[in-house]
C-alpha cells in the first residue's frame, strides 16, 4: 500500500521584511504547490498567493471532470495567470507583479508535474538528487546554448532575469509532464531562495538525512539561512513510502487520463 509523506515551510529569510513566496499542500496529498512573487512587497505578495488559491481552487473544483490531467494541470496555472492580470488591471499600482509556480499533482494514479520561472523540483532516488525543472531563467537558457559557463552563472547579474512566469499576457501555454516517480522516491519543491544558497551538493546531503519531512525541511531552511538567507526560503518535501502504484513515465499510455 502505499503512503505519501509531505511537509512544507516557508521563511522569510535573514534579510527581507516580507515573505513573497506561498505554498499549499492539498489535505489529501493530491497536490502541492510553491509560487514566488515579485514585483514589489505587496505586489509580489500579492501574485504569488493568487497564484496559489487560483490553481488550488481549479484543481479541487474540477478533480473528478474528465479533463485529461495534463490539460487539468495547465487550465489552472492558466487561469492562475488569468487571476493575476485581472488584480493588475483593477490595482494598477501592482501592474509589474508576478510569480513563479511548481506543481505536483498525483490523479488517477499518475504523477504529474508542472512549472513556470525559477521555482524547482528536485527528485531524491536512493542517494542522488536530480533537478527534475529546467529554470526559466536567460541564464539558464544561455548555458544550455553555451554561451556563458557555469562558473559564470553563479554570479551573472542576469541569473534573475525570468523570459517566463505568471503574471504576463503572453502566456498561453505552462511546461506540464509526466513525472517518472518510484517507492521511496522524495521530492522537493522549492522557491530560489534555497537554491541561491546552497548548492545542489549541500541539498543533497541534507535531503537524503533519515529524518522526519518537518525535520529535514527545517534543517534545509537553516542552513539557507546560515548561508546568508538573502531572499525568502520555502520548501515542500513528499516522500512516497510502500509498495508504489504510480507509473514510471516510460510505462504511461498517453491514451490515460
Amino acid at each position: 500500500m502505499m503512503n505519501r509523506r509531505f511537509t512544507g515551510l516557508t521563511d522569510t529569510g535573514v534579510l527581507r521584511s516580507v515573505n513573497q513566496d506561498n505554498f499549499y499542500i492539498d489535505p489529501e496529498g493530491r497536490f502541492f504547490i510553491v509560487a514566488d512573487g515579485m514585483g514589489g512587497h505587496a505586489g509580489g505578495e500579492e501574485a504569488s498567493q493568487i497564484a496559489a488559491q487560483q490553481i488550488k481552487t481549479y484543481l479541487n473544483t474540477h478533480w473528478d471532470s474528465d479533463t485529461p490531467s495534463h490539460i487539468l494541470l495547465e487550465k489552472a496555472l492558466l487561469e492562475a495567470n488569468q487571476g493575476i492580470l485581472n488584480d493588475q488591471q483593477e490595482n494598477p499600482e501592482r501592474g509589474d507583479m508576478g510569480t513563479t509556480a511548481v506543481v505536483i499533482m498525483f490523479r488517477n494514479h499518475q504523477p504529474w508535474r508542472a512549472h513556470i520561472g525559477d521555482s524547482r523540483l528536485y527528485r531524491l532516488r536512493e542517494t542522488r538528487l536530480e533537478q527534475i525543472t529546467e529554470d526559466h531563467t536567460w541564464v539558464a537558457r544561455a548555458l544550455k546554448m553555451g554561451d556563458i559557463t557555469h562558473e559564470q552563472a553563479k554570479t551573472h547579474p542576469w541569473r534573475h532575469v525570468l523570459f517566463q512566469c505568471l503574471g504576463r499576457k503572453d502566456v498561453n501555454t505552462v511546461e506540464i509532464a509526466r513525472l517518472d516517480l518510484k517507492a521511496g522516491d522524495r521530492l522537493l519543491l522549492c522557491s530560489d531562495g534555497l537554491t541561491e544558497e546552497l548548492p545542489d551538493e549541500t541539498i543533497e546531503q541534507v535531503f537524503e538525512q533519515q529524518e522526519s519531512c518537518e525535520v529535514v525541511a527545517k534543517n534545509l531552511v537553516e542552513a539557507a539561512k546560515e548561508a546568508g538567507g538573502s531572499d525568502n526560503i520555502t520548501v515542500v518535501i513528499v516522500v512516497e513510502d510502500g509498495d508504489n502504484q504510480l507509473l514510471e513515465e516510460d510505462d504511461i499510455d498517453t491514451d490515460i487520463q
